[in-house]
């Protein structure tokens, strides 16, 4: 067996074992840390399909970013998992019935792989040396799809000018830091020395 079948079986048992982690573990924090785990091994995959554009953009994005938002998020509120765990049990018939169904399609494909193998995975060209995948995918953006790239910039900035703009509203009932009060405080205003009588000792 090549070691690119060996790499890709490892990658994928491990990507397999940490998904099923994500909805099994009690703590969510571990959870979190299994996701990333799946993430790791997607982007390792994809390496090996020569996609490093999408492998760097998965660790980048979505394991340095978004997951570190999660934990942060997941490890300051107080999580009840008992909820959760009542609507995994709820909904677990229509789980194993989307888990089925993805397995059936599996094994369609491995099943064609073995009858029409050369039709069902043609075997990609060789790529030229020096050739680079981001830059390939850097040139379709800015050049077939330059519309479509600087609309999607644009929701963007549109979506971060409104969440700053949620953030900076007043409410009610808030607690608002002033930092020109706080600069100008006095330490009298923060600190209040009290003195006190020594006590006698008991059994004296």
């Amino acid at each position: 067996m090549p070691i690119n079948e060996i790499v890709f079986y490892a990658f994928s048992l491990v990507m397999l074992a940490a998904a099923v982690a994500v909805i099994s573990v009690r703590n969510s924090v571990y959870a979190a840390l299994s996701l990333v785990l799946t993430f790791f091994s997607a982007a390792a995959i994809w390496m090996l399909l020569e996609a490093e554009f999408l492998a760097i953009v998965l660790v980048v994005v979505y394991v340095g970013a978004v997951m570190v938002l999660f934990l942060f998020v997941v490890m300051m509120l107080d999580i009840k998992v008992e909820p959760l765990k009542e609507g995994f049990i709820r909904y677990l018939p229509a789980g194993l019935l989307v888990a089925g169904l993805m397995a059936a399609e599996l094994l369609v494909v491995l099943w064609s792989k073995s009858r029409f193998e050369a039709a069902a995975f043609p075997i990609p060209a060789a790529s030229p040396e020096g050739y680079s995948n981001t830059k390939a995918v850097g040139e379709w953006l800015f050049t077939n799809y330059l519309l479509a790239f600087e609309v999607a910039g644009v929701i963007l900035l549109v979506a971060i000018i409104a969440a700053v703009a949620l953030t900076l509203r007043h409410r009610t009932g808030g607690h608002r830091q002033n930092p020109s009060l706080q600069v100008r405080v006095r330490p009298d205003e923060r600190v209040r020395l009290v003195k006190m009588k020594p006590e006698p000792r008991q059994g004296s």
